[in-house]
């Protein structure tokens, strides 16, 4: 039986092969991970689909092929050469090992570690044999390491070798290698830079409506949902209710052409605990009330931190907000989401002092304020339409009546 390369999901036509579970010449069975696969985003593990023996690896952990292309063959073992057939009734006249535990047997894995994993592992100086997979087989997977490290732990933990930590010259300079995420997300960001002309503008918002209706909802959202009702969700409705006014920022350019999107489908940038960024889909955001679009924000942001989202939630975005506030930045300059035309980055939102206009008097207030930044592709657009698309964002966020609105 040929082993294909799977489609991983409806858009997506290639994939790169990160790890391989099996060597040439052992056998597999129905459902044993075979090998891994990934993009910049995901990482998924695909399981054999018969029983047989692993006869050939064509396709090396690292190669990128496109869906459908031959990666191995598994052999049902009918066919099979003396050389690869399983000996039997051999008499044992070696000792025999020592009998492991009653329970699943615990095996040495840190050969079937996919490259995310071993990047976790080494950057917080955690030996595999520690923690417990939940991935088939017994296999550690990403979110293991994440929940190990939540346990406090870490600190006791056997040192990995050094090694695995990456070169350590005498100067005490330590060289870590790129993950597969952080590789690929570096290429994307490269050819962004060199497609685009990236041109950036920005406007300093008064956030006071927004926080009345935060105020005066946020205590009761908590306790029902367990989470904060923030700001994001806020900004990314107000970000589709300006777009109806400037349609050509939600749209990507195809040659000497402007393709502009009916829908408004917001990607939203989620750091994965310093271990690099993804940007799932929230589809047809514009016809979503803002409770809605914070229920999404927030299932995007666990499953992510989970590695439960599919490829298929990464597809199809038209728009893509990066969301710094929570580390306090001031102002970020984004990378545009290609082919995407821009790129909004909400940063942090503090208590300043302004001055406001009342009864035709200057006066000092305090407001909660905070700067929205927009990357966009100078080819598509003039700075005069980005410029007037962020006036309307901002009078958006400062004038409509969030409370009436919220639902």
């Amino acid at each position: 039986m040929d082993v294909l390369m799977p489609q991983m999901g409806e858009t997506v036509a290639e994939g790169t092969l990160t790890v391989w579970h099996k060597k040439v010449g052992e056998t597999v069975k129905p459902n044993d991970i075979l090998f891994e696969i990934g993009t910049d985003k995901v990482e998924m593990e695909v399981p054999a689909l018969t029983d047989g023996v692993l006869t050939e690896i064509l396709v090396q952990a690292g190669e990128t092929v496109v869906v459908g292309a031959k990666l191995g063959v598994i052999q049902d073992g009918t066919n099979l050469t003396a050389s690869t057939e399983p000996i039997q009734d051999v008499t044992v006249t070696e000792q025999p090992t020592a009998v492991p535990p009653i329970g699943r047997p615990k095996r040495d894995r840190s050969m079937k570690l996919s490259p995310v994993v071993r990047k976790l592992l080494s950057d917080n100086n955690l030996s595999h044999k520690n923690i417990q997979g939940t991935g088939r087989d017994g296999r550690i997977k990403r979110a293991d390491v994440l929940a190990y490290l939540k346990i406090g732990v870490s600190a006791v933990t056997p040192p990995v070798p050094s090694e695995a930590l990456g070169a350590i010259s005498g100067d005490g300079i330590t060289v870590v290698p790129f993950s597969y995420r952080r590789k690929k997300t570096a290429e994307h960001m490269v050819r962004s830079k060199a497609t685009s002309p990236h041109v950036l503008q920005a406007v300093e918002v008064d956030f006071s409506a927004v926080d009345k209706a935060r105020q005066a909802i946020g205590p009761d959202w908590k306790r029902r949902e367990g989470y904060s009702l923030t700001y994001l969700p806020f900004i990314a409705k107000a970000v589709c209710s300006a777009m109806k006014d400037f349609s050509h920022i939600n749209g990507h350019i195809e040659k000497d052409h402007l393709v502009i999107y009916d829908r408004v489908n917001l990607a939203m940038a989620i750091d994965l605990n310093f271990e690099g960024l993804v940007a799932p889909v929230i589809l047809d955001a514009d016809l979503k009330a803002v409770t809605e679009i914070a229920r999404s924000i927030n299932d995007l942001a666990q499953r992510a931190r989970a590695d439960k989202l599919t490829p298929d939630e990464f597809a199809n975005a038209t728009y893509t907000i990066s969301n710094n506030g929570s580390f306090g930045t001031l102002i970020t300059a984004p990378i545009i989401n290609q082919p995407q035309i821009a790129i909004l980055s909400t940063d942090g939102i503090t208590k300043r002092p302004m001055v406001i206009e009342q009864d035709g008097e200057d006066l000092i207030a305090i407001r909660p304020v905070g700067i929205l930044a927009q990357s966009f592709d100078h080819r598509a657009i003039d700075g005069s339409y980005s410029g007037a698309f962020m006036r309307r964002l901002k009078e958006i966020i400062e004038s409509k009546n969030w409370l009436d609105s919220i639902n």
